[in-house]
């Protein structure tokens, strides 16, 4: 592989992204700093590990990356489950970001695995 931008797990979560910010834009303006801001953060957070990741020399380097993108996806799982409770998002838009989110965790959980192989 030659770019980032080839892989899957990235092409996915990168749409994961433009969906929150997409749905985060009917927030409260109120949230603007506050859980506007953090998800945003956290969702940023998993296309750009794996970029990093993707650069490093090593693949245990790249699985470190892989964890941090891993987590940064649990924080914004729990950003969903807020803001359907705090009824800033509408059921459906709720799930479909979770489905997403879900399968970029399958995703990233077999591309861990996988560098246990050889790149």
């Amino acid at each position: 592989m030659k770019t980032f931008r080839e892989l899957k797990a990235w092409q996915r979560a990168h749409e994961l992204v433009l969906k929150v910010y997409k749905v985060t834009t009917n927030f409260p303006e109120r949230e603007k700093f506050g859980l506007i801001s953090q998800m945003r953060r956290s969702s940023i957070s998993i296309p750009a590990n794996i970029v990093e990741g993707f650069k490093r020399r090593s693949d245990k380097e790249f699985k470190q990356f892989i964890n941090i993108a891993a987590a940064s996806l649990e924080e914004t799982k729990y950003y969903l489950i807020l803001s359907v409770d705090l009824k800033y998002m509408n059921q459906e838009d709720y799930q479909e970001l979770m489905e997403l989110a879900d399968e970029v965790g399958k995703m990233l959980h077999g591309f861990y695995k996988k560098l246990n192989l050889e790149r």
